[in-house]
């Protein structure tokens, strides 16, 4: 059956000298693996270069209800992103979002809302000028709230984040999985602040590093199978 959907790249395997399997998060379907014959040829219909990290597509799909390797009848990049692929640290920014968006998103149900919120966040991404130092501290965050687990209450005057639990306390957990201040405020402000402002808050690198694996471990805490990020380094580096 054919289906229209828009499309978000995240994962490229070889299938065969000039094939792929795309690994694509669809707005309607959620995450598929789609089998693209000629990828790598020169004249392909569907060029492997359309299929990098975050790039977003409008596509026609045959759809079968099996679990199964599925099929593209059409793809066509839309919009096409400008800086991300050409700008280092916004591509390594995408390289390292779109590991993470590959864990968390194998085991969600087809959801609009995520859909737009990742789209959107990309195009913000590609077109902003201002710096994106703390971006994707941001984005991780906000994400969260889509996948069940975003810290709801306020910090109020409490000087702890509980990793486990998820909320902010008066007094350390019976565990190591924590934040204190002045990494709490940090973390507080990065929960609230939209992406326009996010180049306001301010912390130095190790501190950057420091909120960037705390996340993670956020992240690991509350999704099964997370496993490692490969791509930390690259933007540590980065971002130095």
């Amino acid at each position: 059956m054919l289906e229209k959907t828009r499309g978000i790249a995240l994962k490229v395997t070889n299938y065969s000298e000039n094939s792929v399997v795309a690994q694509i998060y669809t707005e309607k379907f959620g995450l598929q693996s789609y089998l693209i014959n000629g990828a790598k040829k020169p004249k392909a219909k569907i060029h492997i270069n359309m299929l990098q990290p975050l790039h977003l597509l409008d596509m026609v799909v045959y759809y079968k209800d099996s679990g199964t390797l599925q099929r593209i009848k059409e793809a066509t990049a839309s919009p096409v992103l400008q800086q991300i692929p050409l700008d280092v640290a916004k591509s390594s920014v995408a390289i390292f979002l779109n590991e993470i968006l590959y864990k968390v998103l194998k085991i969600q149900q087809p959801d609009p809302y995520l859909y737009e919120f990742i789209q959107q966040s990309i195009l913000w991404l590609d077109k902003t000028h201002t710096a994106i130092h703390n971006f994707h501290l941001c984005f991780l965050m906000k994400l969260s709230r889509f996948l069940g687990y975003m810290p709801s209450a306020d910090k109020g005057d409490k000087p702890f984040f509980d990793l486990v639990e998820g909320i902010f306390t008066h007094t350390p957990p019976p565990h190591t999985f924590m934040l204190q201040e002045p990494h709490t405020s940090m973390f507080q402000a990065i929960l609230h602040v939209p992406y326009e402002e996010s180049h306001t808050i301010q912390m130095k690198h190790e501190d950057r590093i420091y909120l960037l694996e705390q996340i993670i471990n956020f992240y690991k805490l509350h999704t099964d199978n997370f496993g490692s990020v490969n791509s930390l380094e690259i933007l540590e580096e980065i971002f130095h």
